[in-house]
């Protein structure tokens, strides 16, 4: 028994001992950080299952194996919250944005969420829900038809988007920021325990009676994480490189999807329009230095066309 055979592609025992070895400190280590959930188990369930299936499959679950690393550390936040480190910024924040962007509402000076918190309605509260549920589909599918498409795209951009969430997860440790909801319901008071909370996108949820965003921000890493906003620089990536692969009509949706994102993202009261453009500005400095290694660098170069070569 040197080796075990899946629909024609041969394992080693080696392999499989490996990946069984990886899955059981996975659990472990995420028993001892943030807990076990369930979620563990059907990340391992996944991962196993299209590991061992097909060659063709183990190559995919390779290949994304890029988003599980950005997915597992995204999750351990949870066990180092940024507000242990540094001062959480509330009443500043909300103060540049009414300065900057304030909009006078009846003789009131509001941020842009506080107008759309009263002026918006059913249409926008539907259509917003709808963009924002994109927000990691369309990069996840995006990224799966270039690993059918152009495998050495498909990791360029894997590796763009993880870069781009590293930096913004530094910059949460250095600048621990409440989203506009807060201020909402909890004013200037830090409160460290604060749940998540779907904000205006609970408008949507009623209106088709169904928990989706509830589900969603009940397993939130931290609250007070909204600058800059990630939300928005996803988007960015897609079309940066929906652009460079020449895709067509395909970028007009990309555009439209990332305007429709950017907008929602203050109107729902999750991020003010300083937290978007950070997010945007992460994006292009993440875009920018990953071009910038993949170019001047031999050495990443050759490192990133090994792990191309094994997922061909």
């Amino acid at each position: 028994m040197g080796n075990a055979t899946t629909n024609g592609a041969k394992l080693s025992l080696r392999s499989i001992s490996i990946i069984i070895a990886i899955s059981l400190f996975y659990l472990l280590l995420s028993w001892i950080l943030v807990g076990f959930k369930t979620d563990q188990l059907v990340l391992i369930a996944l991962f196993s299952s299209m590991f061992f299936l097909s060659a063709i499959t183990r190559k995919f679950i390779l290949g994304f194996s890029i988003f599980i690393v950005y997915w597992i550390i995204f999750d351990y936040m949870k066990a180092f919250p940024n507000y242990n480190y540094n001062t959480v910024h509330i009443a500043d924040l909300y103060n540049l944005e009414k300065q900057l962007f304030g909009i006078n509402f009846h003789g009131k000076l509001l941020t842009p969420n506080e107008y759309w918190r009263v002026n918006g309605n059913t249409f926008l509260d539907v259509t917003a829900g709808i963009f924002y549920l994109c927000w990691i589909p369309v990069p996840l599918v995006f990224a799966a038809f270039l690993f059918f498409w152009n495998r050495k795209q498909f990791l360029y951009f894997s590796l763009t988007f993880v870069l781009v969430n590293i930096i913004g997860f530094i910059i949460y440790y250095l600048y621990p920021a409440a989203p506009p909801w807060y201020v909402q319901y909890h004013g200037f008071v830090f409160h460290a325990a604060t749940p998540g909370n779907t904000a205006g996108l609970v408008k949507f949820d009623n209106y088709f009676h169904a928990p989706i965003f509830k589900s969603i921000y009940a397993k939130g890493s931290n609250v007070f994480a909204a600058m800059p906003s990630l939300h928005s620089s996803y988007p960015v990536i897609v079309l940066f490189y929906g652009l460079k692969n020449r895709l067509g009509f395909i970028n007009i949706f990309f555009g439209i999807v990332m305007l429709g994102i950017w907008c929602t993202a203050v109107y729902a009261s999750h991020h003010y329009i300083i937290d978007v453009l950070a997010g945007i500005v992460c994006a292009i400095i993440g875009i920018v230095i990953f071009n910038f290694t993949i170019s001047r660098l031999k050495s990443f170069r050759s490192l990133v066309g090994k792990y191309e070569k094994n997922i061909r």
